[in-house]
């Protein structure tokens, strides 16, 4: 790694040291142990080799798997479905509604699909709210989506909050963060940021790109983390959410680059790359440099959206659905987890966000099919790995819920994933409510149809959800500390430390716009140390404290003075 790059990955290692003794084996130096051999840029949990396919026009989820559907039935598990006894446990029963299809875009659809929820046992609705940088509501920062089948002037959003809340259903506002925009089905708003900041606005564009220029991954299209304006921009949207609505939390969906490895090739991102780090020119795919300053992008978004959410309500909940791409990593091994595609390829490294109290819910996204190859192992391999994973550095406990693949799973399959996930002491959230098992997807039978079947198995005595479970927790999250370096030219990429006592407890980096924060730090008295300037403030035991801008002055060195002109010495010569 280049000289910068070392003392910036020890300082980060020593504060894992102070802050996390029992979770040896951590390097924060790259994929210790190994190299990651990246699959094509298709987002698949599946083999390559799929069972006959379905024709369907239904669109793909959000961050599903995109890759073919079988059509022969799955074998049932060899345990049957009723013998699972729900363990205590994270309390979430959840299914995500999404933009795509029926659910959200009359007020009649949302009435029913809400009944559909309490009838199911369901006590939370993760409602897409922005799909594209669009809104299902009224009341954002960002311009309503552009649908011909959304009932004029209704707010989705507002309608599944007021519904829901007298059953008890909690609402978390599901945000696509990085998603702009699909090819097919643009938005047609003039202020849509696809238009304002689109691919063919040079300088002012805001899109991922590959090395070639190019941004498509199929029809979509993404923002690019690493552009200051863009993050500013994605952080607004989702805090406007927050601001205007009753929502019970917000949930970060497509948080990361897109599938393939080779994105984040803007020259704005090269630029500054290139300014924080000292390296030059245009850096490699497989630079291990390049892949740990996006993957730092990613997680200091997380950050401070996370913080921000909290600084508008510190009882609101802050989720993630993260990535689960193939095999499992073993548990408790974050060598293994630095292996596999979601680390080494989407750039996604959310056991940190689980240890650093940026994610108080994590709901992997564990899109796998029982009695395909190995899928169900990795299935349950998956969810132990995040197990392992729940705690945090502060001595408490993210909470970690399941989410399964509804839409590519026979009812069969759907019951004993739930069943085992809640057994295990988890939370549950089927995607979705859609398309609800894979006759749904696969266009064999209606929504109604399938939802009747999934419910008569998960409400059976003894099945995930025979008990109505109210989900009553508080976010383990409750306080934070939030503040922002400027004056400099170049504001990202600087170590902050967190000191109490005198001890150093934690550290961070600075992003593009220079935000910097914590999220899991004890109450209390706590110094903060960013590129020479220090301040002291206070922990509140709840919420977030917001520091005044640090103001940086970075120091030129002075150059040395040439060396002073003497006249030559002359040697006498020897006689």
């Amino acid at each position: 790694m280049p000289p910068f790059q070392a003392p910036r990955r020890a300082a980060l290692a020593l504060s894992l040291a102070l802050v996390l003794p029992n979770l040896g084996g951590y390097s924060l130096g790259g994929w210790a142990g190994g190299t990651a051999t990246v699959p094509p840029a298709v987002p698949v949990t599946a083999p390559e080799a799929a069972p006959a396919t379905v024709p369907t026009t239904a669109p793909a989820p959000t961050d599903a798997p995109k890759q073919p559907v079988p059509v022969t039935p799955e074998p049932s598990p060899a345990a049957p479905v009723s013998a699972a006894t729900p363990a205590p446990g994270v309390g979430v029963r959840g299914l995500w509604v999404d933009a795509f299809g029926p659910g959200l875009k009359t007020s009649a659809q949302v009435r029913r699909m809400v009944d559909d929820a309490a009838k199911m046992g369901i006590n939370t609705l993760f409602v897409q709210a922005i799909r594209r940088s669009d809104c299902l509501c009224r009341r954002s920062s960002l311009p309503v989506v552009t649908d011909a089948d959304l009932q004029p002037g209704f707010d989705p959003l507002e309608a599944v909050i007021k519904l829901a809340k007298p059953h008890g259903i909690r609402v978390i506002a599901w945000a696509s963060v990085t998603g702009v925009a699909n090819a097919a089905v643009p938005n047609s708003n003039p202020a849509h940021v696809s238009r304002t900041h689109g691919p063919n606005m040079g300088a002012q564009s805001w899109y991922s790109r590959r090395p070639d220029g190019t941004y498509l991954e199929g029809s979509d299209a993404w923002l690019d983390v690493g552009i200051p304006a863009a993050a500013d921009y994605i952080t607004a949207g989702v805090i406007s959410l927050v601001k205007n609505y009753a929502v019970d939390g917000v949930q970060l969906d497509r948080i990361r680059y897109p599938d393939g490895g080779v994105w984040g090739y803007d020259p704005k991102v090269i630029a500054r790359f290139n300014a924080e780090t000292g390296a030059t020119g245009t850096p490699a795919a497989a630079d291990p440099a390049w892949l740990d300053w996006k993957r730092d992008q990613v997680t200091a978004l997380v950050r401070r959206i996370a913080l921000e959410v909290k600084g508008v309500r510190s009882n609101l909940w802050v989720t993630a659905a993260t990535i689960t791409y193939l095999q499992p990593p073993r548990a408790g091994d974050l060598v293994s987890f630095r292996r596999t595609r979601t680390y080494a390829d989407v750039l996604q490294d959310w056991p940190t966000w689980m240890r650093d109290g940026l994610l108080d819910l994590n709901v992997i996204m564990n899109y796998k099919r029982d009695g395909v190859a190995d899928q169900g192992a990795w299935f349950d391999g998956w969810n132990v790995f995040a197990a392992s994973m729940r705690p945090r550095a502060d001595g408490g406990q993210a909470e970690l819920a399941v989410g399964t693949a509804l839409y590519l799973n026979t009812p069969a399959v759907i019951a004993a994933q739930a069943a085992r996930s809640v057994t295990a002491g988890l939370g549950w959230v089927g995607y979705s409510y859609r398309t609800p098992n894979v006759d749904v997807y696969g266009n064999k039978a209606t929504t109604a149809q399938g939802l009747d079947v999934i419910r008569t198995l998960l409400t059976a005595p003894g099945a995930a959800l025979n008990v109505p479970t109210r989900w009553t927790a508080s976010p383990p999250t409750t306080r934070g500390l939030l503040g922002r370096v400027t004056g400099a030219p170049v504001l990202g990429n600087r170590v902050v430390e967190a000191l109490q006592g005198g001890q150093v407890v934690a550290r961070s980096l600075t992003d593009g716009s220079g935000y910097y924060g914590f999220a899991a730090l004890p109450a209390g008295s706590t110094e903060i140390r960013v590129s020479g300037q220090r301040w002291v403030d206070t922990i509140p035991a709840r919420g977030v404290v917001r520091l005044p801008d640090l103001l940086v002055r970075d120091l030129q060195p002075v150059p040395a003075l040439p060396p002073a002109k003497t006249a030559p010495v002359v040697t006498p010569a020897q006689p």
